[in-house]
């Protein structure tokens, strides 16, 4: 079997991992979602006329000579604060006093600020000191949305100032895709958790706590599904149940070339299996497939990562998480990590061999306003401890790699 391009394996996945159902989800509970309609505004924001700032309310033309060397007294007829009702009005020569938000009064058409103001006779009257256009610190109603805009389109993550939008319409509720519930199942004898000495031959699962981790901080659901021996019956049985509750499935070990990589013959049984030996380095073995609960129609889909450590990361960034993305509504722009051109500080050498290369890196930005970056260690599948130092894969093209100064594109997996 020859290698297969990274783009034809993402395009393979990608096709068969569409968005969820929408749902109807708390305002509160949406935040990282992804709206499954736009949302229309149904009410003019803000309601009515209201101060921008403290100050008082007045006739602009009261006050249109007014200036430090001429100031304009004129009689405070009242007061008003924010939330209540505007039944003060101002007439020729007159003022009222008005806090932020609250209301304009009839006949107002202007505020002028607190600092430009002097009260006089106990605050019975007040000494302009600035002329003040019609319009000057007035936010008119409607200044912000009007009734049949759209104020949130379909298709977007609903962020902090989105659910603060929700709020000010009074929405309590938003339709949006699902946060995908992801399983995660690590497969295979040596696998032990814990403390405690280890046995002959055995190692602890890292894969397992690395992946639920990956899965929560990209904003989905994870579920654990613990850790199964090399047993075709246990996984044939974990997987069926997991594809009962979950919406998609990450196993890690069981995809190579092996006589004990059995979740290859499980996703092979349910007649849905994609084995794929990518043209990458880390992450070469990868297999997709699909489960149907209860011949529900409905299908899961399972992703294989491969059992390294590394390679199960770099897996997970290049083919599951996007798909996941899809999954929860997320637009084909916005599947993957953003991508830069950075300047290697040090060379970031490697041998032909027909695959691309993620080279872990620790990038930064630099003063001189370009990324920079250098090796994050030591590049083996199975070197998890210099995986904890890079916040970023430099992607080399099949070829020699990167020399000193060169301009490399990277994959930024942290902020």
């Amino acid at each position: 079997m020859g290698l297969l391009p990274l783009a034809e394996a993402r395009r393979h996945v990608l096709e068969r991992c569409p968005p969820l159902a929408p749902v109807s989800m708390p305002v509160g509970d949406a935040l990282g979602c992804v709206t499954a309609a736009a949302v229309v505004c149904e009410e003019q924001v803000p309601p009515f006329d209201n101060s921008a700032m403290d100050g008082f309310a007045l006739r602009s033309a009261d006050v249109a000579g007014a200036g430090p060397a001429s100031p304009v007294v004129l009689r405070v007829v009242g007061t008003l604060h924010a939330g209540a009702p505007p039944d003060l009005a101002v007439g020729e020569g007159e003022a009222v006093r008005i806090m932020t938000g609250a209301p304009l009064p009839a006949g107002a058409d202007a505020v002028v600020m607190v600092e430009s103001t002097t009260e006089l006779d106990g605050g019975a009257a007040v000494e302009v000191r600035e002329a003040v256009p019609a319009g000057r610190n007035v936010r008119p109603a409607g200044d912000d949305l009007r009734p049949g805009e759209v104020v949130i389109e379909a298709g977007v993550e609903i962020t902090p100032a989105r659910v603060g939008v929700l709020a000010t319409l009074g929405r309590e509720t938003v339709d949006v895709h699902a946060r995908p519930r992801v399983g995660v199942l690590s497969t295979g004898d040596e696998l032990v958790d814990g403390p405690g000495a280890l046995g002959p031959g055995q190692i602890r699962d890292s894969n397992r706590p690395m992946l639920l981790a990956l899965v929560h901080a990209s904003g989905f659901v994870p579920v654990d599904l613990g850790r199964v021996p090399d047993d075709l019956g246990v996984i044939r049985a974990v997987l069926g149940s997991a594809s009962s509750a979950c919406d998609a499935v990450i196993t890690s070990g069981g995809v190579s070339m092996g006589q004990a990589d059995l979740v290859k013959v499980v996703l092979d049984e349910a007649g849905e299996l994609c084995w794929m030996q990518i043209a990458i380095k880390p992450a070469k073995p990868f297999a997709f497939g699909a489960l149907a609960p209860g011949g529900s129609g409905v299908r899961v889909p399972v992703f294989g990562l491969p059992g390294n450590p590394v390679s199960s990361v770099v897996s997970f960034e290049l083919l599951a998480r996007p798909a996941l993305r899809r999954m929860a509504g997320f637009p084909a722009d916005q599947l993957d990590r953003p991508r830069v051109v950075a300047v290697a500080d040090a060379p970031l050498p490697r041998r032909r061999d027909g695959k691309v290369h993620f080279v872990r890196v620790v990038c930064r930005y630099g003063e001189d306003g370009a990324y920079h970056v250098r090796s994050a260690g030591g590049q083996g599948s199975h070197q998890l401890g210099a995986l904890t130092g890079a916040n970023a894969l430099a992607v080399l093209p099949d070829g020699d790699g990167a020399g000193l100064g060169d301009a490399v594109e990277v994959i930024l997996l942290q902020p």
